[in-house]
C-alpha cells in the first residue's frame, strides 16, 4: 500500500452517542482507529512531558499523592473556565496530534494495511480540525438516549449529564462538518448496516 492509497477520515459524535462502539465496527471491517483519547490518557501517565507541562500551568494540586494525574480535580478547574480551559487545550491538543501523526505512520508500514485511518475525535467539531481530513462520520444520537447511557453506564447525575452534553458543539454544528452521519438511534443491525455502506465507499476510491 502506497502513501498516495492512504485515506484518512474522522469520526466524532457527542458525549453518549456511541461513537467508540461505532468506530469498533469500522475497526473490524479493517480500519485503523486513532483513538484521541486514549492517546489523552497516555500522555497524562507521570512519565510524559505533556502531564509535566499541565502541571506547571495548573499547579501541583491537579496530582494525586503518588504523582498520578488526578482527573476529577482538573476537570473541576476547566469545566467551568473558558480560558482554562483553553490553556489546557493548547497543551494537549498538540501533544495529541503528533502522537496520532506518530500511529499513522506505524499503521501504514504495517502489513495488510487497508489504507483506512480513522481519528476518532469526540471534540472534531469543536476544534475546526474537519478540513484536515478525507471525510467526517459523525455519530448521531437522540438526546433522551445519550442522556440514559451516561446515567446508566457512567453513573451520572442527570443534571452533570446535561451539562456535559450542553459544553459541546451541537448537533447542527456537527452535522454542518459531516459527510456521513450514521444514525445510532436504533439497533445495532441498523447501525452497522449503516458502517458498511459508507465502508464501501471508503474503500472504493
Amino acid at each position: 500500500m502506497t502513501e498516495k492509497t492512504l485515506r484518512r477520515y474522522a469520526i466524532t459524535g457527542g458525549i453518549g452517542s456511541g461513537k467508540s462502539t461505532v468506530a469498533a465496527m469500522f475497526a473490524r471491517l479493517g480500519a485503523v482507529i486513532i483513538d484521541a483519547d486514549a492517546i489523552s490518557r497516555d500522555l497524562m501517565r507521570p512519565t510524559e512531558n505533556t502531564l509535566n507541562a499541565v502541571v506547571a500551568e495548573f499547579g501541583p494540586d491537579i496530582l494525586h499523592p503518588d504523582g498520578t494525574l488526578n482527573r476529577s480535580a482538573l476537570a473541576a478547574l476547566v469545566f467551568s473556565d473558558e480560558d482554562a480551559r483553553t490553556r489546557l487545550n493548547n497543551i494537549v491538543h498538540p501533544a495529541v496530534r503528533a502522537r496520532a501523526d506518530a500511529l499513522v505512520e506505524q499503521a501504514r508500514r504495517a502489513p495488510g494495511f487497508s489504507g483506512i485511518i480513522i481519528d476518532d475525535i469526540p471534540l472534531l467539531a469543536e476544534t475546526n480540525r474537519a478540513a484536515e481530513f478525507d471525510g467526517v462520520i459523525v455519530v448521531r444520537t437522540s438526546l433522551e438516549k445519550r442522556l440514559t447511557r451516561l446515567m446508566e453506564t457512567r453513573g451520572m447525575a442527570e443534571e452533570d449529564a446535561r451539562a456535559r452534553i450542553a459544553a459541546q458543539a451541537t448537533d447542527t454544528q456537527r452535522a454542518a462538518i459531516a459527510t456521513w452521519i450514521i444514525d445510532n438511534d436504533g439497533s445495532a443491525e441498523n447501525t452497522q448496516t449503516q458502517v458498511e455502506r459508507i465502508w464501501a465507499l471508503m474503500t472504493n476510491h
